[in-house]
């Protein structure tokens, strides 16, 4: 343990000093990350796979802030739909666009979740999302969250329909759109998972916040137990199933990714614990005083040691 503490330490203190270049070089590998789960699922359009372009709009993402980047990948993710049919990229358009204004309306500031939600679905740990969210954001963080989960299935709807979408002959336009729309917006998978996301993040957030020894643990295992439950009400309501061992898998996963960061954020000695008791004029304070975990670095010196006056001493 002394050795993960001093590793945090070290880690922390190289952060604080090189955070100039270390924000740029996240918001690439995020630029990049995201360039290529776009690539990898709907990569229709033949120029935007050529290397250079994600490199490229990285490169220009990581010296803006996190919004350029998100409006870079919705860009890319329209051009892309685009190629496979103007009627889906044209709704698809509209709905970015709502996306945006509802996000940017009630909650900006957290951009960066609406990629990082829709990344955590493809690599199978979605509800990884939600007991990192809980623990280092706040209730309103629920709005950028699932509009992640919206861009995530409406990316899956296009890979999933693209030979249907490209075929413009067997339906009437009107009901082209209607289908389109009403797949969309109404995928009962999709609505199961904002919910189990959004009860993930409200469990977390308020059972972490409370006055308990190891709240950030019990978060963790609250937020887990929470979000199974919605999805076993969405299996029995909605009838949407997930696969017992990729369930099984991606929650482990997530949990351990939430123990981690719980670590290196907030490490706490529940055993010194101090009450701390005084008043003022008009209040008697109550206060619980937990300090943290932490270790002095080991300051290693390296001392030089020369051989010139050794070597004249033994030619004496």
């Amino acid at each position: 343990m002394t050795s993960l503490l001093v590793m945090k330490e070290h880690l922390k203190a190289f952060y604080a000093k090189y955070n100039i270049v270390i924000q740029p070089i996240l918001r690439f590998i995020l630029g990049m990350c995201a360039f290529y789960c776009l690539n990898t699922n709907i990569g229709y359009m033949t120029r935007l796979k050529n290397p250079l372009v994600p490199l490229l709009l990285s490169l220009a993402g990581a010296l803006l802030p996190y919004g350029a980047i998100v409006f870079f990948a919705g860009c890319f993710m329209i051009a892309h739909i685009y190629a496979v049919s103007f009627e889906m990229a044209l709704i698809a358009l509209v709905l970015i666009l709502i996306v945006a204004i509802l996000y940017f309306g009630f909650r900006p500031g957290d951009c960066f979740l609406m990629l990082l939600t829709p990344m955590a679905f493809m690599m199978k740990i979605p509800y990884a999302v939600p007991l990192l969210v809980g623990l280092g954001g706040s209730l309103a963080s629920v709005i950028p969250v699932g509009c992640g989960v919206f861009i995530y299935y409406l990316i899956m709807y296009v890979k999933q329909n693209a030979g249907v979408l490209t075929n413009d002959t067997s339906v009437d336009i009107v009901q082209k759109y209607s289908q389109i729309i009403k797949s969309v917006t109404f995928n009962k998978t999709m609505m199961v998972m904002i919910a189990t996301c959004a009860a993930g993040i409200l469990v977390v957030y308020l059972i972490r916040r409370l006055s308990l020894n190891y709240a950030w643990s019990i978060a963790i295992v609250a937020g887990c137990v929470a979000q199974l439950l919605v999805i076993f009400v969405g299996d029995f309501v909605f009838g949407v199933s997930v696969p017992t061992g990729q369930l099984l898998a991606g929650m482990t996963a997530s949990a351990l990714l939430a123990l981690v960061y719980d670590f290196f954020i907030f490490s706490v000695d529940y055993s010194r614990t101090e009450y701390v008791q005084f008043e003022d004029d008009d209040y008697y304070y109550y206060v619980k005083a937990v300090p943290k975990m932490t270790v002095s670095t080991p300051d290693v010196k390296v001392q030089k040691i020369s051989t010139r006056k050794r070597s004249g001493r033994e030619r004496a």
